[in-house]
């Protein structure tokens, strides 16, 4: 939900061409390695991620989604293999790590427990000021990242703990946006959200894409919230990279996905099911519009 001063956020593709922004070479992490509590958590990941991409990223507790983003962030070393961004090694100089977190912007999974500021103001600012931003720059920066989140100019002066959950939940991701990232991971941004505030937030962070048009990589549980909004959907499975591809080619595959303990959304499975009885729909089906369409293009050529 985009207000007033949003529009600071306008970027252009270098050239009117999508690049890859992100790459991951043969990526590996192991945790606790040499002691007896040591686990694999990623193993041999590679894949390329384009400029003003969406991307969906799933997979079963346990799979290394949440690994995988924090090493892209640089928040973890990898183990083995290389992670570029913007064509170049993010630990080539270790040193300067910091400089990446600034342009891989990325919100964890309640990330209302990372708010400490006096105000939702200050909390907001936060990241800006240590990008060494002036006064002026950095309230531009707050007053655009609070207008994506649907934050009200009177709530920037109040106590982030005296907002309500769903909107303790938007000032922490303005605090991310505000330093204007690159790439903007979000680690299950709507987990413990009821249905309106849930719906709201993913509102927001595609309009926020839509404005920017910059790189966003979504981790998520819900198959239906992926489908609706993703372009490309990468599946972990044991720390592996299993699929990675469109989001209509990924769901059409439900059950490669069951078998390593996904669902596909509702209304894909429909499809999936007319198709094993005979009629002729698209298994792409992602959207329950789509699914209807689908299904009276069907009807009518019978």
């Amino acid at each position: 939900m985009c207000r007033g001063t949003c529009g600071s956020y306008e970027k252009t593709f270098k050239g009117g061409v999508s690049l890859a922004v992100i790459k991951a070479e043969n990526l590996g992490f192991v945790y606790s390695a040499g002691t007896s509590f040591e686990k694999t958590a990623l193993n041999d990941v590679s894949f390329e991620i384009n400029e003003g991409e969406f991307v969906g990223i799933i997979g079963h507790t346990g799979s290394g989604k949440s690994t995988l983003v924090q090493l892209l962030n640089g928040l973890l070393r990898p183990t083995s293999g290389n992670i570029f961004l913007n064509g170049k090694d993010i630990w080539e100089n270790p040193k300067k790590i910091r400089e990446v977190r600034f342009k891989v912007g990325m919100v964890f999974q309640y990330p209302e427990y990372q708010l400490f500021e006096e105000t939702v103001y200050k909390d907001i600012a936060f990241g800006p000021k240590n990008m060494g931003l002036g006064t002026d720059e950095t309230d531009k920066k707050v007053r655009a990242s609070a207008g994506f989140v649907g934050l009200r100019e009177d709530q920037l002066n109040v106590s982030p703990f005296e907002l309500s959950g769903g909107e303790k939940r938007r000032a922490a991701i303005a605090g991310v946006i505000a330093m204007d990232p690159d790439v903007l991971i979000l680690d299950e941004p709507t987990a413990g959200l009821d249905p309106l505030g849930r719906e709201t937030l993913l509102s927001q962070i595609v309009d926020y894409h839509k404005v920017r048009k910059n790189t966003v990589l979504l981790v998520s549980h819900s198959m239906e919230d992926i489908a609706r909004i993703a372009d490309r959907v990468l599946v972990m499975s044991e720390g592996k990279k299993v699929m990675f591809g469109k989001t209509a080619e990924i769901f059409s595959k439900g059950e490669e996905l069951e078998k390593i303990g996904l669902r596909v959304p509702q209304i894909t499975k429909i499809m999936l099911m007319l198709k094993k009885q005979g009629y002729n729909v698209d298994t792409g089906v992602l959207t329950v519009e789509q699914g209807f369409n689908e299904i009276l293009s069907c009807l009518s050529g019978i």
